[in-house]
């Protein structure tokens, strides 16, 4: 992964733990509301003071965990979201809370509730079991501390409120890991469609390839060949221009005659292994039909051009057909060049010309169109 699509990643994720770290605020800002509600109806066991402490230490919390995901330094941690961090200090504000409650502390367990959902698809099963248990037995031990101190009120509700929780954080702790059960299934699935995709990828390039290629030779084919030759028209400026070449190997069908076709596949299979030999990586060759080729090269010149046919021709006419003795190999080549505007047919008739000249005048030559024009 390049560093810069890194970055956006973590960006990304910043933005979404961001938006989560909203919503535990948001929660945070209901659960004081609450509290300030209880307080002015006289259900809140505290002084305006220190709900003001209480409402300024809860912010503070908050703050540092927002100063956290501001600086990045939450990357840091194994699990950048710190969800459970945020959960077990959520619980223990809450719990906090609860111990200053009078008659209305049932109506503020379902906070509870509110934030275990909050780690419910992103903890671990054991962990968020674990935070519902310190969930419970922190409600539980408040009760007790009361009882132990004869400030329980009503011992039976005391005791229906943390049966309840209980039964809510085991239901919770099942829940969670029914969704992390799903959604490794699902991740399992996602990989397995991923992987199924990647082979259908695999499979299609390999379709592509086997369309494009000539089998015997293993170079392009002809209809390859001409998508190609236009697009690179197509993409040709001002001031560039391309070789076009039609090679045909001399006497092939007398090979064929005295050697057998056999003898005339290992012929054009040498060619193509001294062409690929010659060429460029940017030039392209195809099989144009029995022994005809032929040769593109991008961005060339005509001196260039010519040189490099003559390279070819040259490498060929020394060649030696594995497993087969024939006499010396030669090859004719006819050559043109493609500019900015110019017709491929029109450019393929030139180089056909030339090529029929090249074999006109005695086979085992190049011939350019321009020579021509030039005349």
């Amino acid at each position: 992964m390049s560093l810069s699509h890194q970055r956006v990643t973590q960006h990304t994720l910043q933005r979404l733990l961001l938006k989560r770290f909203g919503m535990a605020t948001a929660t945070y800002a209901l659960t004081g509301l609450l509290c300030w509600v209880a307080l002015f109806n006289d259900l809140f066991r505290a002084s305006l003071a220190t709900a003001l402490l209480l409402t300024g230490l809860a912010t503070l919390s908050q703050l540092l965990f927002l100063g956290l995901f501001v600086s990045g330094q939450n990357l840091r941690f194994r699990d950048p979201s710190l969800t459970e961090a945020q959960v077990l200090v959520a619980l223990a504000w809450l719990t906090l809370l609860l111990g200053m409650f009078a008659n209305g502390r049932g109506a503020l367990l379902a906070i509870y509730v509110v934030i275990l959902l909050f780690g419910v698809f992103q903890l671990p099963p054991r962990v968020f079991a674990r935070c519902a248990l310190i969930a419970f037995f922190g409600f539980a031990g408040l009760n007790l501390y009361e009882a132990f101190l004869n400030r329980l009120a009503d011992p039976g509700l005391a005791i229906l409120q943390v049966s309840v929780l209980g039964g809510v954080m085991l239901w919770l702790s099942l829940f969670a890991s029914y969704v992390q059960a799903m959604r490794q299934r699902m991740r399992q699935r996602r990989f397995a469609l991923q992987a199924h995709q990647d082979t259908l990828r695999g499979m299609m390039r390999q379709l592509e390839d086997l369309v494009a290629t000539d089998e015997l030779t293993g170079l392009f084919n002809r209809r390859h060949f001409l998508r190609f030759a236009k697009s690179a028209l197509e993409g040709l400026r001002v001031g560039r221009q391309h070789g076009l070449a039609l090679i045909d190997l001399d006497h092939f069908k007398r090979i064929n005659d005295t050697h057998g076709h056999a003898a005339g596949d290992r012929v054009l299979q040498t060619f193509a292994s001294v062409a690929q030999a010659c060429l460029r990586d940017g030039d392209v060759i195809a099989r144009y039909g029995g022994e005809e080729f032929v040769l593109l090269l991008p961005n060339t010149q005509s001196d260039q051009f010519t040189a490099c046919c003559e390279r070819l021709r040259e490498a060929f006419n020394q060649a030696e057909p594995l497993g087969i003795k024939v006499d010396t190999l030669s090859l004719s080549i006819g050559m043109t060049l493609l500019t900015m505007h110019d017709d491929l047919d029109e450019a393929l008739q030139r180089a056909d010309q030339a090529l029929y000249r090249a074999k006109r005048s005695g086979r085992n030559r190049c011939a350019a169109a321009w020579e021509d024009a030039d005349a």
